[in-house]
């Protein structure tokens, strides 16, 4: 579950990155792909530096911690957007 709310904000993170740095703006397509990238790459990092996760004593009780979906959605967001702009920057390099 935390992988698809990874992958999702991702994608919106990429979106709206593109929206807001117009020069690394790729498309809506490419943003939302760098997007899912990136969120998936957030998500596994925040994972690996001991985040909280969705399978913690909250998740045994039948429940979602909201603070972990919090957290992934934040980090989604943000990995998605550094990717697009990584992304970004390459292509225009590459178009120079």
């Amino acid at each position: 579950m935390e992988l698809i709310i990874g992958l999702l904000s991702g994608a919106v993170g990429g979106n709206v990155a593109g929206g807001l740095l117009k020069k690394f703006d790729q498309g809506t397509l490419i943003n939302s792909l760098a997007g899912i990238v990136g969120g998936g790459l957030g998500g596994t990092i925040l994972g690996m530096l001991g985040a909280p996760d969705m399978a913690g004593a909250a998740g045994e009780a039948g429940g979602l911690d909201l603070g972990a979906i919090i957290g992934q959605v934040a980090g989604g967001g943000v990995g998605g957007g550094a990717l697009l702009a990584i992304v970004g920057m390459v292509r225009n390099a590459m178009g120079k």
